[in-house]
């Protein structure tokens, strides 16, 4: 009878479903103790992250070693690279290439001699949120290649339980703020709106990989919520409601 008043889920059931068992197989490949013990909620403040550096260069490589750092990965060795710089689109005021290949925002890959190396789109250094969610992707890339096990629905699925593994390792704040950009921008000859993508999981997606971390943690909302954007608490505030019910 009172049915009609229950909230909307979150995600489809299939959705959470793929979330809740890939938690479970994070927990039971690279957690137990260690994720209750000592995994933490890292946020955007200064205290995480360096905020004075010399170069786009020195942040990449400071923000990089920070990342592994809270990620358990101190000392995994890899190599971290700068791509080539993208293609400049703006050929004039008023006109822009459409559909010009860009550079994806980093790579993991296993070179010869078994040499792991992450790049990065120098484009993304400007973008702090946007750099540390991309370094935390790609270093889940990294912890996750070691599993024997196949992930929830195969190597297939590699991508996304990779960021849902970026957010069991700690940085869901910044994957769900780094998931979807819309601003304005505006330069001498030109102004207007883009927007861009960060990651394989939506918004919704993110926030409720945030939730399930939170719960499992036992970390109160407003620690995260307090840095996400203004408009994605609400979806964050349901969907912890939702994983404590489970």
């Amino acid at each position: 009878m009172f049915g009609i008043f229950k909230s909307k889920p979150v995600l489809s059931e299939e959705d959470t479903e793929f979330q809740i068992a890939t938690y479970k197989w994070l927990l039971k490949n690279f957690g137990g103790d260690d994720f209750y013990h000592h995994a933490r909620l890292v946020l955007p403040t200064r205290e995480y992250f360096p905020s004075k550096v010399e170069s786009p260069e020195q942040a990449a490589s400071e923000t990089f070693l920070a990342v592994k750092k809270y990620a358990g990965m101190e000392d995994w060795p890899c190599r971290l690279q700068a791509q080539d710089d993208d293609i400049n689109t703006r050929v004039s005021p008023t006109l822009t290439i459409q559909n010009a290949p860009q550079n994806p925002l980093g790579t993991f890959s296993v070179e010869e001699g078994e040499e792991v190396v992450i790049t990065y789109n120098p484009a993304v250094v400007k973008n702090p949120t946007q750099l540390v969610a991309t370094l935390a992707h790609e270093l889940a890339h990294y912890l996750t290649a070691t599993s024997a096990e196949d992930p929830p629905g195969g190597w297939e699925n590699w991508e996304f339980v990779t960021d849902v593994a970026a957010t069991f390792l700690g940085f869901g704040v910044f994957m769900a703020n780094a998931a979807f950009s819309f601003q304005q921008f505006a330069e001498v000859d030109s102004q207007g709106w883009q927007y861009s993508r960060s990651g394989y999981l939506s918004e919704a997606e993110n926030l409720y990989s945030l939730a399930i971390f939170l719960v499992l943690k036992k970390i109160p909302f407003e620690v995260a919520a307090s840095h996400l954007k203004p408009s994605l608490r609400k979806t964050l505030k349901a969907s912890v409601k939702e994983v404590s019910g489970l």
